[in-house]
């Protein structure tokens, strides 16, 4: 008996016709072709934006190194990355190239997705605020730009 009533609902049951899944399928790709530049175009912004708040990171670290040495820390352009100098001068043109965790070889920080950096140079004192304050421009290769700014007061903002 049961065999039976699920073989007569097998039957009875109705599809889906080539016509119906061809045009639900053409409809998805019409929406992907109008939304794919509004997607690169928030890919990008958002890019660069997590950039900017990873060289803001970059440049607290530096604050960091300062206050807790008790010394005078540099974070300085070099080339399109970040390196930070100890024990620097009030222009951050002499100090003792730092190395440590982050860093490569040569004491450099790069940020991810091939961004790059120009601006600067900050330099921090023992107590974290900033002698020589300044502004960092992060530029996506792709469009678009960001900038990080140090107050005085050590503050980092992104804008």
């Amino acid at each position: 008996m049961v065999r039976r009533w699920t073989t007569n609902v097998t039957k009875n049951e109705a599809g889906f016709s080539l016509t119906e899944l061809i045009v639900v399928v053409a409809m998805i790709g019409i929406l992907a072709v109008l939304a794919g530049p509004q997607f690169m175009s928030y890919w990008r912004t958002s890019a660069t934006a997590a950039a900017a708040s990873e060289l803001s990171t970059v440049v607290n670290r530096a604050r960091q190194l300062a206050i807790t040495g008790n010394q005078p820390f540099c974070a300085e352009v070099s080339g399109s990355r970040v390196r930070y100098r100890q024990n620097s001068n009030a222009a951050c043109t002499t100090g003792n190239i730092w190395t440590g965790t982050g860093t490569d070889a040569n004491g450099l920080v790069s940020l991810s997705n091939n961004m790059t950096v120009a601006g600067g140079p900050v330099v921090f004192t023992s107590l974290g605020a900033a002698s020589l304050a300044g502004t960092f421009t992060v530029t996506n290769p792709n469009g678009g730009s960001r900038n990080v700014i140090i107050a005085a007061s050590g503050r980092v903002t992104v804008q």
